[in-house]
This record gives structure tokens, sequence and C-alpha cells, in this order.
């Protein structure tokens, strides 16, 4: 059967080194790490979470090898990130030969000066021709120019029968209802994806049919456990869980926004599953106070132990 994305699904980081070539080994440990969880459905590469902005189409072919090799029969949702529809439509051909089960359509940079209903549908038509495999729109806010209006997301669907599931980023809670309402009502169903991180609980409740979230390349357990709690109507369980993301959520989410993934590089040094947080420019290392906020937030998830001083200094035990 045709895979359709639901469930949980965490986008991974990429690894650099020092000089800012792909870590393979540590990229090929993480993979593991995160995809050894329980419930997880998917892997999402080759997207925000992994730099993909700063790597070029041979990086990103060799990253979806790398996956193949170390991801087995998991799917795996590769982005498909360019201003062009050309060069998105190569991207698309490339990720399908290579193994990808379902593809993640960025909008171009261009809608940043608007959009027309049209544009859209062309964009996702060229990448339908490139492949049949299903297809995720990325809904960004309305705001900024990036994202589909209902109405042009109801074209894209109608039009281009491979689109399956939207990764909703609308920002606007109502909408977000909307969009679960009007979509995965539909005699074809198209999945809701919630990437509201920072508010998942209130997401997930109202009917989302899974996540894709950059922060399960950190607390993918924790969001497994999560939506589990969420699809049994176990309200006081999800509580709970809840209560223990929102730390990472609160850090990893806070402005500016363009350094949650830098973050949450610097969390997985901090667990010891990555050796070093190096990022590409223009992100910039982190500074020391930011980091030391990261840590907290990991202790009060229950992630990270104290240090013997800070057991002295507040007389909490781990």
């Amino acid at each position: 059967m045709p895979y359709v994305p639901a469930g949980v699904i965490p986008a991974v980081l990429l690894p650099f080194h020092e000089d800012l070539s792909i870590d393979e080994a540590s990229y090929r440990a993480h993979l593991r790490d995160v995809a050894a969880v329980e419930g997880v459905s998917a892997i999402a590469i080759n997207a925000h979470a992994s730099e993909v902005a700063s790597c070029s189409f041979d990086e990103q072919r060799r990253v979806l090898e790398i996956s193949r090799e170390e991801l087995g029969a998991l799917p795996i949702v590769h982005g498909v990130y360019a201003d062009g529809s050309l060069e998105a439509a190569r991207i698309a051909k490339m990720a399908s030969a290579g193994g990808a089960a379902a593809l993640l359509v960025f909008p171009p940079n261009i809608y940043y000066f608007g959009q027309r209903a049209e544009m859209a549908i062309e964009h996702f038509k060229r990448i339908a021709d490139a492949t049949d495999l299903p297809l995720i729109a990325f809904q960004y806010p309305i705001a900024g120019g990036y994202g589909y209006p209902l109405p042009t997301l109801l074209k894209i669907v109608d039009e281009v029968p491979s689109v399956r599931a939207i990764k909703d980023w609308c920002g606007i809670p109502q909408l977000h209802e909307r969009h679960i309402r009007v979509l995965q009502s539909r005699p074809r169903p198209v999945n809701v994806l919630t990437t509201h991180s920072s508010w998942l609980l209130s997401s997930l409740v109202l009917g989302c049919a899974g996540l894709l979230s950059g922060s399960g390349a950190v607390i993918a357990d924790l969001q497994a456990q999560l939506f589990r709690a969420v699809k049994a109507g176990n309200l006081e369980e999800a509580q709970r869980i809840h209560e223990r993301i929102m730390p990472t959520a609160e850090v990893f989410y806070a402005e500016p926004w363009v350094d949650m993934h830098n973050r949450m590089k610097e969390a997985l040094v901090l667990l010891a599953k990555l050796p070093r947080a190096v990022v590409r420019p223009p992100l910039a290392k982190l500074p020391a106070a930011e980091i030391e906020r990261i840590r907290a937030a990991l202790v009060a998830a229950g992630l990270l132990q104290r240090t013997p001083s800070q057991r002295r200094e507040t007389s909490w035990v781990a």
C-alpha cells in the first residue's frame, strides 16, 4: 500500500565537523537513536532541522543514502527545499529514486513578496509530475506570506491528488482546527501533521493525524508517549507528559526562532548524544548563558541529572 504520512515523525538534525563537513558517523548514531524510539512512524530528513538551506544537492543525496542504510524499512520523509519549481522537481526525482517514502514540500522563498493560487498549484504539479510519492505541504503562518490561504490549500489538494498531508505551522489555533476539520473529513482525507511544538498538547487534542517536529530529534520518546495518550483519550496522562515537554519547548522555541535547531544540537551535546554542536553559517554558536538555560530545561524535563554542585546549591536530588 502507498505510504500515508501519519503518526509521530521526528525531523532529525545533521551533525557537522569543525570544518563544517558532514559528520557521517555522528549522523548515523543520531538516526539509530531516534529510530529506536517506540511509536516513531517515520523520520524526516533534509528539512529545517538538518539545515537543508546550507546543504548542496549532492549533500542532500548523501544524507538520504546514509538514512536509507541506517533506517531499513522505516519510512523516510524527504524535504523538498527549493526556490524554483524545476529544482524542486529535480530534488523530488532524486529523493524518489533514493528510497524516500514521502516528500515534504517547502514554500518557495519568492512567496515573501506574495503569492497567487496558480503559482502554488503549478509548483506542486511540477513536483508531482516528477514522482509518484505522496506529498506533504508545509503550511507556514499566513501573515508571513508563505502560508497558503485555505481556498488555495483546497485547490492544491483538489488538483494535485498526491498531496496526502500538510505539516501545519499556521500558528493560529482556530485556523489549525479548521484545517483539521476540513482536510481530514474529505472523501480522500488529507492528514494534518502538527508542528505546533510550543503548544503540542493543545494541538493534538484537536484531532491531528500526527506530528512532524524538529524537537523530536531530542524528545521523540516524550512526543510518542503524548501522542499515544491523546489517541487513547487519557487526558490526565497526556497532561503529565506535556508538563515534561514544556520546559524543552519553552527553551527551544524562544526568540529568535532561527536558533531553534541550533538549541536542539546543544541539547544533544548535553545529553552526550552528539560530540559537538557545530552549525553552518549564517547560524552561529550559542552563548554560554543560553546553553545553561538548555541544560536547566533538560533537567526540568527529567532528561538530564543535575551536577553534584547544583544539587548542593538546591538540595534537589536526582
